[in-house]
């Protein structure tokens, strides 16, 4: 994402935005590739079409209305929220810091707990009770240290965090629309925070999670976070996918260790296994936490013109050669541009086509792969 002035973005540019981030397979790092190239979201939406064809595609790529984004505008209004863009002053820094970050975010709530440091504690759902008196212990101790305690809203762990931290700060990421409910049992958790904590969600309002949906819940949890505590998690468990994400954001992971003959210990006792900081309580953490070194928390200082066009001459020849070298297995991009002997924009410029046409996927790590069973 280039650098950009901090500012309000208009109410036509919301709109646009919003419409944009909801297009067909435009992603959040394809998102600001457009605004990279074509300076504004209003010239990405013009461009998408040709974009798509040139990709592959032979229907044009299905975009949100103006409608359809105003709608979205007046459900979160109407909840008591609001959308806050990615260059706006009060989008929450280190989450912009990640290498995809939400175009846009609904918040529900106090937005000024967006500005404070923050500690991310999830878990494990079916928690053990002295695991769940553990959350809640931990989040209330970080919240007394004038933390943020960051979670997902879940049933057991993430739900004791919220408990714990309520009074101190607490915001909860969810998977869906953040006025949907979900789970139906944290319905009074949810209207507690959004009168004392803040909701946040990536989605559109009114929709339901779907198992798709936690991973990008995940890495926003992380992303918001200094670091993330881990209390309880069973192996490939959503808690350990956050905790990748953390990792790979540079950010801090802490487990709680775990006997070996609980199931709920498995994912805690492999992270500390791999390196992970071992803590038991709330000033293990912050221990941990006066040991980092400072993340960059400024707001974007200087403007950036759209990104120069490659050579669409270049782009023809790079195109057959590009994607020649992708196959089901994800590739570096940094990779495909040193086998292509051709220009980082014009090999950029082939996979937002393909991408566009839902012929690529991408991957963490800056990794794209083919995706032959898309239908064009």
């Amino acid at each position: 994402m280039s650098v950009q002035p901090a500012r309000p973005l208009t109410d036509k540019e919301r709109l646009d935005w919003l419409r944009l981030a909801g297009a067909d397979h435009v992603g959040p790092v394809t998102f600001f590739q457009l605004l990279d190239r074509y300076s504004t979201a209003s010239a990405a939406l013009s461009a998408l079409p040709d974009l798509a064809r040139r990709g592959g595609r032979a229907r044009a790529p299905k975009i949100p209305s103006v409608q359809d984004a105003e709608a979205q505008v007046a459900a979160i209004a109407a909840a008591g929220g609001r959308w806050i863009g990615a260059w706006e002053p009060d989008y929450p820094a280190l989450l912009r810091e990640i290498a995809d970050p939400p175009p846009l975010i609904s918040v529900i709530g106090k937005t000024d707990l967006l500005g404070r440091r923050s500690i991310a504690v999830v878990g494990a759902r079916n928690a053990s009770a002295n695991g769940r008196r553990l959350a809640k212990d931990i989040a209330h101790g970080l919240a007394g240290a004038g933390f943020v305690v960051v979670s997902g809203l879940a049933r057991g762990i993430d739900a004791m965090a919220h408990e714990g931290s309520l009074t101190g700060g607490t915001v909860a990421v969810v998977a869906g629309g953040a006025d949907v409910i979900y789970p139906e049992e944290n319905r009074g958790l949810h209207e507690r925070i959004q009168a004392e904590g803040l909701i946040v969600a990536e989605m559109a309002p009114g929709t339901v999670p779907q198992a798709r949906h936690f991973p990008r819940r995940n890495r926003i949890i992380s992303g918001l976070s200094l670091g993330t505590v881990v209390v309880e998690a069973a192996e490939r468990s959503g808690s350990l996918i956050t905790a990748r994400f953390a990792l790979d954001q540079g950010r801090e992971v802490f487990a709680v260790p775990g006997s070996p003959l609980d199931p709920r210990a498995r994912g805690c006792n492999g992270l500390i296994r791999d390196g992970a900081t071992l803590i038991e309580s709330a000033e293990h953490i912050l221990e941990g936490v006066g040991r980092l070194p400072q993340l960059r928390e400024s707001r974007p200082e200087t403007a950036s013109s759209a990104a120069p066009k490659p050579d669409e001459h270049e782009v023809d020849q790079a195109r057959s050669n590009v994607l020649g070298l992708l196959g089901p297995s994800p590739v570096a991009v940094d990779e495909l541009i040193r086998q292509c002997h051709m220009s980082a924009p014009a090999v950029l410029a082939v996979l937002l086509e393909a991408e566009l046409a839902g012929r690529l996927d991408r991957h963490p790590g800056n990794q794209v792969s083919l995706r032959y069973s898309s239908a064009l």
